[in-house]
């Protein structure tokens, strides 16, 4: 399994557009546990990345240079990883944020990456 830096500020996730099939990547926050990689979209499911990847589940992540393939999925409501991905990611950026987070840890939609390895090619 990677070695990845979970104290890092942003990872580097690329889709596959749902409709073009290019490449799109965003930058966006992250927080890690074990292998698995969660993301929050305050969009929810009108975010385009989340489109994506209900599309086409396969994606990659790019954490200090270092590019690994993943399979994204939504997590589910109200289960414990839907808990524990609102609350590590809330915990890692809210003491470095000027405005207030709660909504956005109660309300946006937590996305899991799991990695798999690093990206073949790269």
């Amino acid at each position: 399994m990677p070695d990845l830096d979970p104290t890092l500020p942003y990872c580097y996730l690329t889709t596959t557009g749902r409709t073009s099939g290019e490449p799109r990547e965003i930058e966006i926050w992250f927080a890690l546990s074990e292998n698995t990689l969660f993301l929050m979209a305050g969009g929810r499911e009108k975010a385009h990345w989340v489109r994506n990847i209900q599309k086409t589940p396969a994606a990659t992540v790019r954490l200090d240079g270092v590019t690994y393939a993943a399979t994204a999925r939504l997590v589910a409501a109200g289960s414990e990883e839907d808990a524990l991905a609102r609350r590590l990611l809330f915990e890692k950026y809210s003491p470095g944020y000027s405005g207030d987070l709660a909504s956005w840890r109660d309300t946006a939609l937590p996305v899991a990456l799991e990695i798999e390895t690093r990206a073949a090619g790269l």
